[in-house]
């Protein structure tokens, strides 16, 4: 097959690799998009891969050409997104549904092969058929959306109250959507470009404000009439908004980070004890998993994006490339600030069909 092969630090090559082949237990998938994630910058533009050569790619979608013996559930013409982790399955946080926990776990597109080629293998399980009202693109936007849904169970989120997303990302676009669809009384959205504001906007928020502006505690003080957000979600992985979250957050409130940071933080006194004096309740989030493995994450992504309630916009996705290109897209990536939104790897022979 043809595939996005990471051959050492900046050296991505589309050349001919391996195709990988169905075991018992397993679905070949022919990947029709496949979307860049943060954490595959590093493994690209920083030395952070495990090994070379590899595949990178979690954030996929396609459809299953060949099942292996045993596959009960998913069949060949099905429309799938890919749950990228691999849990062990046989420790204590395993045991307990902890997936995302598992300290022995393997991963697709890092550990292992992933889905910037024309096909991936993947464990049954780990297929998650979708509606073919779906899009390719939306189907690649599974782990996102899943990653932001997550937050929300870990949140302890209920219904009825006010909300603020910190950061206007695409994780932070569905955190405010998933907010929206269990019932926020109001939810706000922060971020430094208009353009994502814009887009929240489009996508349900009810008010967005620029974070860039001096004054815009106060109009979010004005928004919640001084009492602060009973929901704060961080998902920008920002020093600055991870201080706002306190600042943010009302007595009682659940704050929740998201995001995940890449320099070292620092709190003043003054801001740290605003969790002290609000006796709020703060979490972390990491990855999108549940018990049934993968987890409603899924299950409430695949049911969400065909009912049209989680909604899907164009502006969400930056740019896309032929797979052939992958080497150009990820040196997009080099300037800081450049790419606003998803890059999406777009297989040649799916490329009309997405």
């Amino acid at each position: 097959m043809k595939a996005a092969v990471v051959c050492g630090n900046e050296d991505v090559r589309y050349m001919d690799y391996e195709e990988p082949q169905v075991q018992p237990g397993m679905v070949k998938v022919k990947v029709r998009v496949s979307g860049i994630c943060g954490s595959d910058i590093p493994r690209v533009l920083h030395h952070g891969v495990h090994f070379y050569p590899i595949v990178l790619g979690h954030e996929f979608s396609g459809d299953v050409v060949e099942v292996g013996e045993g596959v009960t559930k998913v069949r060949v013409g099905d429309r799938v997104s890919g749950a990228p982790l691999l849990p062990c399955m046989e420790c204590e946080d395993c045991q307990k549904g902890n997936y995302s926990l598992c300290r022995h776990y393997s991963f697709i597109g890092s550990r292992q092969q992933g889905s910037n080629g024309d096909y991936v293998v993947i464990p049954e399980k780990n297929a998650v058929v979708f509606d073919s009202s779906v899009s390719y693109e939306q189907g690649a936007m599974f782990e996102p959306s899943t990653v932001a849904l997550h937050g929300l169970f870990q949140n302890d989120y209920r219904g009825g109250e006010l909300v603020a997303v910190l950061g206007g990302g695409t994780i932070g676009l569905f955190t405010m959507q998933w907010a929206k669809i269990f019932g926020a009384k109001k939810v706000v959205v922060f971020d430094i470009s208009q353009k994502r504001l814009e887009l929240a906007k489009r996508l349900g928020a009810d008010e967005t404000i620029c974070s860039l502006e001096e004054d815009y505690m106060e109009q979010a003080g004005r928004i919640t009439e001084g009492a602060g957000f009973g929901y704060v979600f961080e998902t920008a992985g920002q020093t600055a908004t991870m201080e706002a979250a306190f600042l943010l957050a009302a007595n009682k409130a659940s704050v929740c980070f998201i995001g995940t940071p890449h320099k070292d933080l620092t709190f003043s006194p003054a801001v740290w004890e605003q969790m002290n004096r609000k006796e709020f309740k703060l979490t972390g989030s990491w990855m999108s998993y549940s018990a049934p493995f993968p987890g409603r994450e899924w299950e409430l992504t695949a049911h969400y994006f065909a009912t049209g309630q989680l909604r899907f916009d164009p502006a969400l996705i930056f740019q896309k490339f032929p797979m052939s290109r992958a080497q150009e897209a990820f040196q997009l990536f080099k300037e800081p600030g450049k790419v606003k939104g998803k890059i999406l790897l777009v297989n040649e022979s799916g490329e009309q069909e997405v």
